[in-house]
């Protein structure tokens, strides 16, 4: 009884804070600063807050057309994911045109090669081609979308780039996509039932939860002014060694 009650109460968590994140960044007027971030967090609560749960009312949790519904939003927060990615790649790559031209190249390569791998299903299914096509590209391109999101946060690290505020994003990102792979390796290498599923129902809103944690202090968090730092040329140095 007691888990059923929390795994009541745990969606209503996220729910909340995604409430919150979008609060946040209206009171703070960063809209304009974080579009990328507000269309993907208002896409999750419209998606995961209203729509599926008006489904489910509608139809029931087990009927097929909540599946359909399931996988179809599904796929619309991957893109919604992968689109959000891209942005924070061009943030990253602001001041590097040169390097965001042929990242923008890499990214529409991915995703090009995403589509090619699910749609070698249709040469396999033929009977739940559609089906199966959607679920096979929703999970590819969320697995997709963790190695880019690792790949970034690497890429700000090896080029010391000064945004905290875009690593903490990335990183809670990383939280949510970890949460994500967890659960697929836990489903297509575990052979019980019931742990599976226990722990797809507990991993994946917790680590929502953690990502929507982390980006709530990333918008809260202020800035940190960078320090100026003074690179003498060589003539200031030389009329240094001079005058001493």
């Amino acid at each position: 009884m007691s888990d059923q009650i929390f795994f009541r109460v745990l969606p209503y968590g996220i729910y909340v804070l995604e409430g919150v994140v979008l609060l946040l960044l209206a009171r703070r007027g960063r809209w304009a600063h974080l579009k990328g971030l507000c269309l993907y967090v208002l896409t999750l609560f419209v998606v995961d807050g209203v729509a599926r749960p008006a489904v489910i009312y509608h139809f029931g949790v087990a009927s097929h057309q909540y599946s359909y519904f399931y996988w179809l939003t599904d796929v619309v927060l991957a893109l919604g994911a992968f689109l959000l990615i891209c942005a924070f790649f061009r943030r990253a790559c602001a001041h590097e045109e040169k390097m965001w031209q042929l990242t923008r190249l890499v990214l529409v390569f991915v995703f090009v090669l995403v589509v090619a791998v699910s749609a070698l299903l249709l040469t396999r299914n033929y009977k739940e081609l559609f089906t199966r096509f959607i679920i096979e590209f929703s999970q590819t391109l969320y697995f997709a979308c963790l190695v880019l999101n690792t790949l970034l946060y690497v890429m700000i690290q090896q080029l010391s780039i000064d945004d905290d505020e875009l690593g903490l994003l990335v990183c809670g990102f990383g939280v949510q996509f970890a949460g994500e792979a967890a659960c697929l390796a836990l489903i297509n290498l575990t052979f019980a039932e019931n742990l599976p599923r226990l722990l797809l129902s507990l991993l994946g809103p917790a680590c929502t939860l953690g990502m929507l944690l982390i980006w709530i202090y990333a918008i809260v968090k202020e800035p940190e002014p960078v320090p100026v730092r003074l690179r003498l040329g060589k003539r200031t140095a030389l009329a240094q060694v001079v005058s001493d």
